[in-house]
């Protein structure tokens, strides 16, 4: 895979100056060090990346190599520095002194590079949810069913067979992680043969083949919150995949996706619906009936509604996300022409158009009133 440009990965353009790369430098740095997205497996590569563009961007000579021949100038074995982007990240930003640390706990507490513990983590999981408008408006609780590993029953997580244990791997000295050059990079990451774990078993189990996880599958109960919106994610904390040898376990992300509606339509928290009305309803009023998503409501129709007249029923639409409160339901009334009409109804339509002529029609005439001189 090709890389980004190193202006690009900054954010900055090719003549800003040397406090701009450092400022832009600064605020990635910070938004992607690791310590920061504890759960974020990614993050670290984008730290790393940053860190590799300042090391260029920050040093004139490297700049103007970097600016004739790209990245093509660093990609032999022996690169400008091969720096640590931690190292750079302390140089950039000072590693304080006495016990307080400076920047670094001020901006990450006490922490410092993520230990082995965090590669025993699980993966995180994605489920796609389908569910209704009603459920999407008045919330829901939904069984979920996924195969997923989960903590070995027959290791209780441990990974192995017996009381014997584990060892210290041989490949990492126990650290989990294996620092490896690219170019005049260097990268860290898991150990191949532990897993990031640090630690070999002696006696593997076998329901997990030394994992301490096995794949199951799993039913989760998931609470709907009223008022969700089409594509929200629920975070189900712990549900994710089981972490190796006794990690922690990863999250389930759930992404919601609303079916669509064989009457209403949903705009926030606001339902809209076309409903039919006799013409005769329309012209003379009356009661009718509409649909809400607790069943019916009855609406007054006064004599001489229009076609496309819009009645609201306050509160009758879709709870508002953690509040009592609801939206409106918004009412389009469709004027029903009858199709089909025999010999008698004609007659009696005919003499009704004559004795109201068209002085009773007051759209119909003031669009001829407006249309007039394109009839002469």
């Amino acid at each position: 895979m090709s890389k980004r440009d190193y202006y690009e990965v900054l954010g900055v353009t090719k003549n800003a100056s040397t406090s701009e790369i450092k400022k832009a430098y600064r605020k990635a740095a910070v938004e992607h060090h690791p310590d920061k997205n504890p759960d974020d497996p990614s993050a670290e590569e984008r730290f790393k990346e940053v860190s590799e563009a300042y090391e260029i961007l920050s040093n004139e000579e490297k700049r103007s190599t970097y600016d004739r021949y790209g990245h093509s100038a660093f990609s032999g074995p022996s690169g400008p520095r091969g720096g640590d982007p931690f190292d750079i990240f302390k140089e950039v930003f000072g590693s304080g002194s006495g016990s307080g640390g400076g920047i670094f706990d001020e901006l990450f507490g006490n922490s410092r590079r993520r230990g082995k513990t965090s590669n025993n983590r699980g993966s995180d999981l994605r489920y796609d949810l389908q569910i209704t408008l009603e459920d999407a408006a008045i919330g829901t609780v939904k069984e979920l069913e996924l195969a997923k590993p989960i903590t070995c029953k027959k290791c209780n997580g441990s990974g192995s067979s017996s009381d014997s244990g584990t060892t210290s791997c041989n490949t990492c000295d126990g650290h989990g992680q294996i620092i490896s050059s690219r170019g005049f990079f260097q990268v860290q990451q898991a150990c191949p043969d532990c897993g990031g774990t640090g630690q070999i078993i002696k006696d593997p189990c076998t329901g997990c083949r030394g994992e301490g996880r096995s794949e199951e599958l799993t039913r989760i109960k998931l609470k709907v919150p009223a008022g969700i919106a089409h594509g929200s994610r629920i975070r189900s904390s712990g549900n994710g995949e089981a972490g190796l040898r006794g990690g922690p376990s990863g999250d389930l992300y759930v992404v919601i996706h609303i079916r669509e509606h064989d009457i209403f339509e949903r705009e926030d928290n606001d339902l809209y619906c076309e409903v039919p009305v006799p013409f005769t309803i329309a012209a003379l009023g009356g009661e009718l009936e509409v649909p809400t998503l607790e069943g019916k409501a009855s609406i007054k129709i006064p004599p001489g509604t229009q076609n496309s007249t819009v009645f609201r029923l306050r509160n009758r639409g879709v709870q508002f996300l953690n509040s009592s409160q609801r939206g409106d339901l918004h009412v389009q009334l469709q004027v029903e022409i009858p199709i089909k009409l025999n010999k008698d109804q004609k007659e009696l339509l005919n003499q009704f158009a004559n004795s109201i002529g068209t002085k009773n029609s007051p759209i119909r005439e003031g669009f001829f009133e407006k249309a007039k001189r394109f009839f002469k």
